[in-house]
Formats: structure tokens, C-alpha cells, sequence
């Protein structure tokens, strides 16, 4: 059988880094690709899909082997075809946050869940922090502080990091040790961030509490799962004088390989992940104080990174990618 694939994307947002054209140029290449269309949530002739809730059709792009990333956009804003949801085999979701409340639902309503990769209802149920508490025996000491009472007597242990459960880029996080807090660019005390702290647990309900690891300054691990296995990694290092390594806070990133720990967290988290239908993520990990590796995050929604690992490495891994893609997308329609 051959696939009809349609991507979902933002183009807006997009660089000429964006992973999405060399994937999407590489699937068209695989001999159980029959067509590949990409639609856009950056035009608004889409909002009726994206928004509303109300329409599954779409203009959308024919992709061919000279597809890539244009300044101007044009080729997802006028040169469009009009297309609809249900006249394809498979999806594949390629969307930055925000994902506006609602859009999952309809989606899953609008076309048969099993052929949407990532699937909708798997990345609500893996994209909350929470989910890290399904495995304590691959991260650091951790706790769900759903009240000041519980702040107060786990930082009482040690140093913390509170991480809100559904932010993202390092949005929200708050560093406390002993009655010092960092907070964004500012150190203040704890009984002065207090109302601020009270505040963000009436808005999300909860933060993910995780003990600081001294050792981040030797960087953030991004480690690329597809079906299961390791494909790629990189490592994310902080700037000067600061303990945050995400790239969106100023980071570096260089070329990296998964360590053994980094295996038995991928051997760990990935039978539950397929269980979800999570096909393609990736997952971070932290140096704890004994000097081993641990998971601190895991991304499911739209993950990056593989022309540069690819790159990195000098191994094929976007076709490694798209032949382990395929290999899920078959056996989803095989049962």
C-alpha cells in the first residue's frame, strides 16, 4: 500500500533550520509514500480547521523533491491547492505550541486517531510534567506540589526547581534554595515571591517539583526517540553564569551521543510512549550528584533536530527516521 500523508505545520514560524522540509522531502522519497500534502496554520484560509472547529477542508501544498523553506512563504499562503482531511491515509503533526484549547478534540473527532502521528490524545497525556512521576526510577527526586505546604516541606530536603505542568521552553521555572528564589532574571526572597507562588498555583494547579542538580552546567541532553529507538543526540549547554540550558533562554547546542543511562531511560519510557501512540519525541536528561544522567523532560508534540543530528553525526538519520515512520505507520494499518 502506498500512503497519502498530510503534514500539519506553522509555517510563520519557521527557519530555514526547521527539520520539517527534510523530513517531508525524504518521506516523498520512500517507496510506500504515494503523495505528501503540507497545510499551514500560519494561512488564514485554514482558520476554519485550526480555529473554529468547523471544516476539514484546507489549502494546503503539493510537495515535490525541491521542497524547503521560503522567506516569503508563498507556496503555503497562495500556491495552494484545496484539499480535505479525510481523503488522506495518514497525518502527520508537525505544530508548535500553543495548540489552541480544543483543536486535539476535533481532530481526533475529524479523522481515525491510530493513522495521526503523534497521536492527539497521547501527547495531552505525555506533554504535562506529571507524566514524569510514571517514572521515579530514571529521574532525579521529584514531587506534585499542588499547595504551598507541599513547596515548603520538600524544599526543606533540598535545593528544588518547580516546573509548571504544561509550560514549555523553560517558561515559569522557578529555582529555590533555602529561602532564596530565582525567578526569571531576579533573586528575591521566598516570603516576597510567596504571593507570586500562590498565584501560579490558583492559575495551573500545580507545579512538578524536582530537586536542582548542581551538575547542570555540563549541559541538557537532548536524546531523539523514533518507534523506540535512538536515533540522535545533542547537547544543550547554558550560557555564562546562568543554571538554565534550554536553547530558547540562550543556550548552546552542540553534537552529542546517548550514554548508557540515556539507553535505559529510552528502554524505560519507550513501551509506554508507543502504548500513547508517541512515535517521534525526545527526551532531556540532566548530570544528577552522582554523576549520572537522569530524565528531566520529555517533548512529544513537534520535535526537532534531526538534519542537524544528522549533520552532526555524518549518519543517515532523517531516512533512519522515515524508514522507522513508515515501519509504525504500516503496522497501525496492518491491524
Amino acid at each position: 500500500m502506498k500512503y497519502k500523508i498530510l503534514s500539519l505545520t506553522d509555517h510563520s514560524g519557521h527557519s530555514a533550520e526547521n527539520s520539517l522540509y527534510a523530513l517531508m522531502r525524504t518521506m516523498l522519497q520512500h517507496p510506500d509514500c504515494k503523495s505528501i500534502d503540507v497545510v499551514s496554520r500560519g494561512n488564514s484560509a485554514n482558520n476554519a480547521f485550526f480555529y473554529d472547529f468547523n471544516s476539514t477542508q484546507l489549502q494546503g501544498t503539493r510537495i515535490d523533491k525541491n521542497f524547503d523553506f521560503q522567506t516569503d512563504g508563498r507556496q503555503f499562503l497562495q500556491e495552494t491547492i484545496t484539499c480535505d482531511l479525510k481523503d488522506y491515509d495518514v497525518v502527520m503533526m508537525r505544530l508548535p505550541r500553543p495548540i489552541p484549547a480544543g483543536f486535539f478534540d476535533f481532530l481526533k473527532q475529524s479523522f481515525p486517531e491510530k493513522y495521526i502521528i503523534n497521536r492527539p490524545s497521547g501527547i495531552k497525556t505525555t506533554s504535562s510534567k506529571q507524566y514524569l512521576l510514571n517514572f521515579p526510577e530514571v529521574c532525579a527526586p521529584m514531587q506534585l506540589c499542588e499547595t504551598v505546604e507541599d513547596i515548603l516541606r520538600f524544599k526543606e530536603r533540598f535545593p528544588i526547581v518547580l516546573k509548571p505542568l504544561r509550560n514549555y521552553g523553560g517558561k515559569g521555572i522557578v529555582r529555590i534554595e533555602g529561602e532564596q528564589v530565582f525567578y526569571e532574571d531576579s533573586v528575591i526572597n521566598f516570603d516576597t515571591f510567596l504571593p507570586t507562588l500562590q498565584e501560579n498555583l490558583a492559575t495551573d494547579g500545580a507545579y512538578l517539583g524536582m530537586k536542582f542538580l548542581k551538575n547542570v552546567s555540563q549541559g541538557d541532553k537532548r536524546v531523539i526517540l523514533v518507534n523506540g529507538q535512538i536515533l540522535g543526540a545533542s547537547l544543550r549547554l547554558p550560557p555564562k553564569d546562568s543554571w538554565m540550558c534550554n536553547v530558547a533562554q540562550g543556550g548552546s547546542s552542540v553534537g552529542s551521543e546517548a550514554d548508557e543511562e540515556e539507553q535505559l531511560i529510552a528502554q524505560t519510557i519507550s513501551p509506554h510512549l508507543l502504548k500513547e501512540g508517541i512515535v517521534v519525541c525526545g527526551f532531556d536528561t540532566l548530570v544528577n550528584d552522582e554523576g549520572k544522567r537522569v530524565l528531566s523532560e520529555i517533548n512529544t508534540l513537534s520535535v526537532g533536530g534531526l538534519p542537524q543530528a544528522a549533520q552532526q553525526s555524518g549518519r543517515p538519520i532523517v531516512k533512519q527516521a522515515v524508514d522507522l515512520i513508515f515501519d509504525y505507520i504500516r503496522s497501525q494499518w496492518n491491524n
